[in-house]
């Protein structure tokens, strides 16, 4: 068994396992990883464990040591250094006449590469603007073209719902959103509505997908013929987030209730004769 701790470099960033090397950290810990390029400075996510050897996925890096205070002003005179130097890369940005958009910019923590993440809509030919940041900072220069919700983690924001956008706040790594996700949530089409602020789908459409199937199953669908304790009837409108469904019941006392999904039985019939292929009311809509 192997002792390994969970290292991000970024708040939101991928969990890595690294090698303990006997030292007992906990969650905010501050640390110096080795890196194959040379020195980092990371964040423990996760404390001690103990994973065997056929869980370690390529080569396993080693936490150094836990940050002092002398590595905590290397850090932040790296940000602040950084800073300035996106400013400097913005300039020869514009020099050269690239089409592209500077994101962000950040050091390794021993200034052995000094790292630029843009965006563009196509293929951009820096090699000049790296001759050029070379010549000026004497360290390796790197250039990353990053994705529209890339940059939307890198800058942050609010969301509709008005709290911090997920991939800034919670979210580790991007799962595909389709379309057929919004159309099972019963959401509007409308893109201005179910787009975030990178412009494309909203993040939470994909972790909010599995409750949603989970309800659709256990929920009877629209047509579906019903038992009741007001006799049989058929569903035309259902709730998911309520859990609840409207039942018509056809005959001499027609009437459309509202019942929770617990207080149906299902039959997984669908009712030909009666069922209209016109929606029922919307249940939140429905006079008190």
């Amino acid at each position: 068994m192997i002792d390994v701790v969970g290292v991000q470099f970024k708040p939101t960033g991928k969990i890595y396992n690294f090698a303990s090397q006997g030292l007992s950290l906990s969650p905010k810990d501050k640390v110096i990883v080795e890196m194959s390029w040379g020195r980092e400075f990371a964040t423990i996510a996760t404390g001690n464990q103990e994973i065997s050897e056929e869980e370690v996925v390529g080569d396993l890096k080693a936490v150094l040591r836990k940050a002092t205070d002398e590595d905590l002003a290397i850090y932040a005179k790296n940000k602040e250094e950084a800073r300035k130097a996106l400013k400097v890369c913005a300039e020869c940005v514009e020099k050269n006449n690239l089409d592209m958009k500077l994101i962000d910019s950040a050091y390794t923590y021993d200034r052995s590469k000094l790292l630029f993440y843009f965006t563009a809509e196509g293929r951009v030919d820096f090699r000049n603007l790296v001759r050029d940041l070379a010549r000026i900072y004497r360290t390796r220069i790197e250039l990353r073209q990053v994705g529209v919700r890339d940059e939307a983690k890198f800058l942050g924001g609010l969301g509709a719902c008005g709290r911090r956008c997920c991939c800034s706040s919670f979210l580790q790594k991007f799962d595909p959103v389709t379309i057929k996700m919004a159309k099972d949530q019963n959401l509007s089409l409308n893109s201005s509505k179910i787009s975030g602020i990178c412009g494309r789908l909203m993040c939470c459409l994909r972790y909010e997908q599995e409750g949603y199937e989970c309800m659709h199953k256990k929920t009877p669908f629209i047509g579906e013929i019903v038992d009741t304790d007001q006799g049989r009837g058929t569903v035309v409108d259902r709730q998911l987030l309520k859990g609840q469904v409207k039942v018509a019941f056809y005959g001499e006392n027609a009437s459309q209730e509202v019942f929770s999904v617990e207080e149906v039985k299902r039959t997984y019939q669908k009712d030909k004769e009666n069922h209209s292929p016109k929606r029922g009311e919307d249940i939140n809509n429905e006079d008190e």
